[in-house]
């Protein structure tokens, strides 16, 4: 499995216990870790897709509100360090883009600039719409920086896989986007 040059740059320079450790120190400090869960637990889903899982954080904060996850991201070391935590969760080393599984989710997540790291982006979203159930929602949060996809470009691949605008914020929070330079996007199937 290939991974884009901009994640492999960025993993060169990233230990994943120091990654982890942040979060730690985010609650720790009493600053809630947890945002992107809390904004995809407020639509009550019962099984979601954490792509780009990462090392696992949304998707077994998810799992421990009693969600139904299955993690995927296509770096095996991030799957590894996911397992390694959860091991009764269920995660899978592979490209969204390629991801094929009968399952149907209320929600999939991209947490985490998954969509300005991932390769193919437009099929990566395609095989994210896929996934949802009717009615699921794809909730997505990324910088929006020179040389990354724009909100209108992202939108054009959630129109193109049949998905509907349903919400824009700028933060996991909620807090309404107004322009800037991240957000946080929810489309319906």
């Amino acid at each position: 499995m290939t991974l884009p040059d901009d994640w492999s740059q960025w993993r060169d320079r990233v230990d994943l216990d120091s990654y982890d450790e942040r979060w730690a120190r985010m609650a720790e400090e009493g600053e809630n870790p947890h945002g992107e869960a809390d904004l995809v637990w407020s639509y009550r889903p019962a099984s979601a897709l954490d792509g780009g899982c990462g090392t696992g954080r949304v998707g077994i904060e998810l799992a421990r509100r009693g969600v139904s996850v299955l993690g995927v991201d296509a770096d095996p070391d991030m799957i590894t360090a996911a397992r390694a935590k959860a091991p009764g969760m269920a995660w899978l080393a592979v490209d969204l883009a390629d991801l094929d599984r009968p399952e149907r989710f209320d929600v999939v997540v991209l947490a985490g600039n998954v969509v300005p790291y991932a390769s193919r982006r437009s099929e990566l979203v395609a095989a994210c719409a896929r996934h949802l159930a009717a009615g699921g929602l794809l909730v997505a949060g990324f910088q929006l920086q020179e040389g990354w996809p724009t909100l209108d470009e992202y939108d054009a691949w959630c129109a193109a896989a049949g998905l509907e605008p349903e919400d824009r914020f700028a933060t996991w929070d909620r807090e309404a986007y107004t322009g800037g330079a991240y957000a946080v996007s929810v489309h319906r199937r």
